[in-house]
């Protein structure tokens, strides 16, 4: 039986054995069991083989059935199996993150990030350990660990406190571990503004895709990092030179067009074209956005000298210099996609597709600046 980590492009390229069948056994870490099974005929399905009687599991057929949905639902039926063998209480740790992640977290943007902190923070600690079994203290000590890091304590702090609350309401246990615990840190909001010499600097080193053109894209926008990470080629009008992101990738569940200018049409005319239709897959899964934040921004901060900021400054720092280019608010507000400010109610509903003229204004002013501070 054959071991490797599946990818769109090897499931494509996988030909039908001469006679009989074989199966391609996923290593993906955290997902025991799954794999796809290429019959002589080439018709290729997603298993899961789950049990002491080794039995398996059609989960379907690709291509109906895409490798991503098919990795959520071996994660989700792997889970249900393990639940269904046994009581509700050993439920182990590992295949509750499983059904988690797919079932709670199915429809949500956030839900790559969810999985990839319970499963670096989490899962190596607690592994088979039933739900029942994990204490208060037991959270506390990992917690305390990231001290150095709060915001990613905190952010992890988030997940796992929303995990139990799951695990309690579906009567997995009857008491989170994470009740009465507070936030490991208490975290100033953030003020950062970028310097013009500071901006040059990150937007000149900030070179290579796909993490220093997001970066770039991120400048020349002002939109979020979740949302330019997910971009796909359908939700970009290069002709009329509009970006349209959709309800599901927007922190507002707000359906967001804005425009896009002259800079921002040379970066993208650049990107690669993968055949997952995102601009930025991730490293190795066509089927996921980009993922690599941690050790891009470090590349970048060390190429460029500039420190002690984050990606989310790069949209305060847009937001900052269009207002001293003149912009108006409510135009400024439109291109970052905030729901409350100074056109509301009524006048929100019927102006919802008003000001793109402004906008590409606005943005076309904003590139002069840019262009400016690179040639300075």
């Amino acid at each position: 039986m054959a071991r490797t980590l599946l990818t769109d492009v090897l499931i494509r390229k996988l030909k039908a054995p001469a006679q009989g069948q074989v199966t391609y056994w996923d290593k993906t870490p955290g997902l025991v069991g799954f794999g796809m099974r290429i019959s002589e005929g080439g018709r290729k399905s997603f298993v899961l083989m789950r049990g002491r009687e080794r039995r398996r599991y059609t989960i379907g057929v690709y291509p109906d059935w895409s490798l991503a949905t098919a990795r959520a639902e071996a994660k989700r039926l792997g889970a249900e199996l393990t639940l269904n063998a046994g009581s509700h209480s050993s439920l182990p740790f590992e295949d509750a993150v499983g059904l988690f992640i797919s079932t709670h977290c199915r429809d949500l943007r956030s839900a790559h990030e969810h999985e990839r902190l319970l499963r670096k923070h989490f899962v190596p600690v607690f592994g088979h350990r039933s739900l029942d079994r994990i204490k208060t203290e037991d959270i506390s000590r990992i917690l305390d660990a990231m001290g150095e890091t709060p915001t990613l304590a905190n952010n992890a702090f988030a997940r796992i406190r929303t995990l139990f609350r799951w695990a309690r309401r579906r009567r997995y246990i009857t008491h989170s571990p994470c009740e009465g615990l507070q936030l490991p840190s208490r975290l100033e909001a953030r003020s950062r503004v970028l310097s013009d010499d500071e901006l040059t600097k990150v937007l000149t080193t900030a070179t290579g895709n796909p993490f220093g053109t997001i970066v770039q894209l991120l400048i020349l926008t002002g939109q979020r990092r979740s949302e330019i990470s997910g971009l796909r080629w359908e939700y970009i009008d290069e002709q009329g030179r509009t970006i349209t992101l959709p309800a599901s990738l927007t922190k507002n569940k707000r359906i967001h067009t804005f425009p896009y200018g002259n800079m921002c049409a040379q970066v993208l005319s650049v990107v690669p074209k993968f055949n997952s239709g995102y601009l930025f897959p991730a490293r190795g899964h066509l089927d996921t956005s980009y993922c690599g934040w941690s050790k891009g921004k470090s590349a970048l901060d060390q190429a460029s000298g500039v420190e002690g900021w984050t990606l989310h400054d790069l949209r305060r720092t847009f937001a900052t210099n269009i207002a001293a280019l003149a912009v108006p608010p409510h135009v400024t507000e439109r291109l970052l996609n905030h729901v409350s400010g100074t056109v509301s109610g009524v006048a929100a509903i019927y102006n919802r597709h008003a000001y793109m003229g402004e906008m590409r204004e606005a943005l076309d002013a904003w590139e002069r600046k840019v262009r400016s501070l690179i040639a300075s």
